[in-house]
């Protein structure tokens, strides 16, 4: 697993639950209570050992902790990077729907090495779809869940998600807009403000 998916847990573990639930959580998991290094490798059970660690340590399901991961890194002051690559994806949250198929292809720009799930949208009316998202390592589904669940808020829009679980590699992802102008979206600026 790239470091940087490791990091990121980390991160969303420190930011969340404080410093001394990290150790806790790195002691039981064998991790290193320094942290991860966002450019190295890591063996892919190392991520399934901090994961079970911080599910058994917090009392939480792994499916819930990986859902506020995804929340998490797009509200959390410290990602607001990854906010504004998820923004461009369109002034409305549907255009942002439609963007998803191109993530993968633009993370890969920015890290080459970093495998990110293959994401496709399928259209099932004019307020309904499915996000198929496939990668080797399961649970990637339930932080895109989160991810989208954070977008919606960002954009005002009101959500139904539903993850209907994983099958043959896949994890298929019920997406069905209730309300495009449900709330005030967070401002949204294209261009970086000079200091």
């Amino acid at each position: 697993m790239h470091g940087l998916i490791n990091r990121s847990i980390e991160c969303f573990l420190r930011d969340t639950y404080g410093a001394e639930a990290w150790v806790r959580i790195a002691q039981r998991s064998g991790a290193d209570e320094t942290g991860f290094e966002a450019m190295l490798s890591y063996e892919d059970a190392s991520t399934d050992r901090l994961l079970a660690g911080a599910a058994a340590h917090l009392e939480k399901p792994r499916d819930m902790l990986l859902e506020d991961l995804g929340t998490y890194l797009v509200s959390h002051s410290g990602t607001q990077p990854v906010r504004r690559l998820l923004r461009f994806g369109g002034a409305t949250f549907v255009d942002f729907l439609h963007s998803l198929d191109e993530l993968h292809d633009r993370a890969r720009l920015a890290i080459p090495d970093l495998t990110m799930p293959q994401l496709e949208l399928r259209e099932h009316g004019a307020s309904a779809w499915s996000l198929s998202v496939v990668h080797p390592q399961p649970g990637f589904g339930h932080v895109i869940v989160g991810i989208l669940r954070a977008m919606a808020d960002d954009y005002g829009a009101l959500v139904l998600l539903d993850h209907a679980g994983r099958k043959d590699g896949v994890e298929i992802i019920g997406i069905e807009l209730a309300e495009m102008s449900f709330a005030k979206g967070r401002h949204f600026e294209l261009g970086l403000r000079a200091p």
